[in-house]
């Protein structure tokens, strides 16, 4: 498989790496038919997806099994009036219908809109008025039913609603009633691929309000290094990356890259995160690779891990955010295995990481994948030396690398913000070590600027972080009339911890910080909260903070 879209299908180290990955792109490319169902041509009876709930259900499906399904699922859409163009939500969860529904809305050309179960009506409604969805197929969990019910009440548009259950309530086609009458289309065409809208993410909208961010269908094609290499799967893998469907992550790790590999992707459909379930799946099922956040593997070290059998893991790797190196070094002292840091964002797919064949940093994003023209820039546009703060960059005026984005669907003047004269701004500060390690600093908007210092709030949470009252924190700058801004630190405390809250913490935690990083950058000002206002995929809103801290300080 990796032959029809590699001129080279493997690398000695990062030299050879960066000299020689170059792809072939088929015309039209449509991964649904490229792929998958060449795979169910190919090797009908190899495992695709392996799906199991925490209720002990258990279901295997082969790459030709998965042909048969999707093939009925698009005839399915169809039969409900979905086509090319339009443009269709799913809320689903980790149910076995969200993986039919991707693959299904590729061949039939519709795009894809994945959203978390967490939405709000208010969402719900929002993403309508910005996407103008045609559909939404949705699990039928009361909660979910509720939001969608009343987002319809004030969207007045006729919308076709799908339930896969339990709750199918009037006006909703009922999945499973439907889909097993429809009968197979005898030879489906692909109408889409290449440089068409496939897919398209809204945002976290942690500096704002969401964005809509489109992907073309080679997206999927650019996601072959995340799977191959970074995630170093193979035939016969079975890869278990945590996280949601209704982000960009899962595309990372559920998707795409892993079946180019020919590896097998495994669901383990857990209705809450439990840390001992989660290393016993991996026990039972004999899972050979794992990706998940830093926090996950940081709630695994803090059980004894030697209670389970990990000696099926092959390599294992993490995303979201920085990892802490004690993490890093309980996890290899408990499995012999070292973490692979990897860094992306919903407009890209990976474009920093940690290879197999590269020795892994702790903490750090790693090297640039050369799939993009990655540099590091000040703001005067000029390029950053080794240890000098910049913005991480693409450069396109060479060529456009796959994986990134379109452009935020419908907004063309804000993709000119953020992508202009050949180069696309992440938004995202680092800087780069001797070896040639990208180091993360924060988001450009969260950068904290005091007495002629520019602090990244992420070094003095990871500070933070390391302090055993801490569960979590966000760093801000507030106005301050001699230095510009101080450094503050919002803070929620473990339970055994919050009845010390006071004078002697803050000055204990300042202290820490002073000893973790350079001094100047500890907080001048900590406050203790019970919770951090935070997006409805988990990300801290550093922005509400700093709004609050405005008002709250602008007249110090």
């Amino acid at each position: 498989m990796l032959e029809k879209f590699l001129k080279q299908t493997s690398f000695q180290d990062n030299e050879d790496y960066r000299e020689h990955l170059e792809f072939i792109v088929p015309e039209r490319f449509n991964f649904a038919y490229d792929v998958m169902d060449a795979w169910a041509e190919e090797c009908p009876d190899a495992l695709a997806l392996w799906w199991v709930n925490d209720k002990g259900d258990n279901r295997r499906i082969s790459f030709g099994e998965m042909k048969e399904l999707t093939d009925r699922t698009a005839a399915y859409f169809s039969s409900l009036g979905i086509g090319s163009g339009d443009m269709v939500m799913l809320i689903l969860k980790r149910r076995l219908e969200f993986w039919l529904s991707v693959l299904a809305l590729h061949k039939i050309g519709a795009i894809t809109i994945p959203a978390t179960h967490m939405l709000t009506s208010k969402d719900i409604v929002y993403r309508n008025r910005k996407a103008h969805i045609k559909a939404i197929v949705c699990v039928g969990d009361t909660y979910v039913l509720e939001q969608v019910e009343k987002a319809s009440q004030q969207y007045a548009v006729n919308q076709i609603l799908v339930s896969v259950g339990p709750e199918v309530p009037a006006g909703y086609h009922d999945w499973h009633a439907e889909w097993k009458d429809v009968p197979l289309p005898l030879n489906l065409q692909r109408v889409s691929g290449g440089t068409d809208t496939m897919l398209a993410y809204f945002t976290s909208g942690t500096s704002g309000e969401p964005k809509l961010v489109a992907h073309d269908y080679l997206y999927a094609l650019g996601h072959l290094t995340t799977g191959v290499f970074w995630h170093h799967l193979h035939p016969g893998s079975i890869h278990l990356t945590v996280a949601d469907t209704g982000w960009g992550k899962a595309a990372w790790g559920k998707l795409y890259g892993h079946w180019i590999a020919g590896a097998a992707v495994f669901v383990y459909d857990q209705e809450r995160f439990d840390a001992c379930r989660m290393m016993e799946a991996i026990e039972r099922y004999r899972i050979t690779s794992f990706c998940a956040p830093p926090t996950v593997y940081r709630f695994m070290v803090h059980e004894d891990m030697s209670r389970y059998d990990l000696s099926s893991l092959e390599h294992c790797t993490t995303a979201g955010e920085a990892l802490n190196a004690s993490v890093f070094d309980k996890f290899k002292a408990a499995t012999g295995l070292s973490l692979y840091e990897g860094f992306g964002q919903t407009e890209t797919t990976m474009t920093l990481g940690t290879m197999p064949w590269v020795t892994p940093k702790p903490g750090s994003m790693g090297l640039p994948n050369p799939q993009y023209d990655i540099d590091l820039i000040k703001p005067d546009g000029t390029s950053c030396q080794n240890g000098e703060q910049g913005e991480i960059i693409v450069r396109t005026d060479n060529v456009i690398p796959m994986g990134l984005f379109k452009g935020y669907y419908g907004d063309d003047a804000l993709t000119r913000q953020v992508w202009h004269d050949g180069v696309y701004h992440t938004g995202d500060l680092a800087w780069r070590d001797e070896d040639g390690y990208y180091w993360f600093v924060g988001r450009t908007d969260d950068v904290i600027k005091s007495s002629g210092y520019r602090i990244g709030p992420f070094e003095v949470e990871s500070a933070l972080m390391t302090h055993p009252s801490v569960v979590e924190c966000a760093v801000t700058g507030v106005p301050d009339p001699f230095r510009g801004h101080v450094v503050k630190a919002t803070i929620v405390l473990k339970q055994e911890w919050k009845d010390k809250a006071g004078d002697g913490l803050v000055k204990e935690l300042q202290e820490h910080v002073k000893k973790e990083t350079a001094p100047y950058k500890y907080p001048r000002i900590v406050e203790f909260v019970e919770e951090l206002p935070k997006t409805i995929s988990g990300k801290i809103r550093r922005v509400e903070i700093r709004q609050q801290d405005e008002s709250s300080y602008k007249d110090v």
